[in-house]
């Protein structure tokens, strides 16, 4: 795998969506060629279509999963590789992730409706605690 992306014959530019898909920014070209129709991804400030070319040094500007990505392609590779391979294909300039604000609760799972059981006990204790 690696030999394709440090291949000296490989090409100097490659497809937008094919880049996005190789460097595992989404998990499918066709994901990627919507995002590009749909106006989500930008290469140096224009928007682009899932045919733009893309070269070392571009920007790449995506909302990918309502996360904005900035990114600064290094190597531009058309076939899907491990994540190790492809996080060496270009340096994250994305701002850090913003954590949601504690709500003071957590909704448990399973906390809905209380069982029969727990239904008869908790009237049980209603009948005891309350003469």
């Amino acid at each position: 795998m690696l030999g394709r992306v440090t291949d000296p014959r490989a090409a100097d530019s490659t497809r937008i969506d094919r880049w996005l898909s190789a460097v595992r920014l989404v998990k499918t070209r066709p994901l990627a060629s919507r995002l590009c129709e749909a106006g989500h991804v930008l290469v140096n400030g224009m928007p682009a279509k899932p045919s733009t070319k893309v070269r070392a040094g571009d920007r790449v500007d995506a909302l990918i999963a309502d996360r904005e990505r900035i990114l600064e392609v290094v190597r531009p590779i058309e076939s899907r590789v491990g994540a190790p391979v492809a996080a060496t294909c270009y340096v994250d300039h994305s701002p850090p992730v913003a954590q949601e604000p504690d709500r003071g609760f957590v909704v448990a799972r399973g906390e809905g409706r209380p069982s029969k059981r727990l239904r008869r006990e908790l009237e049980r204790l209603r009948r005891i605690g309350g003469s």
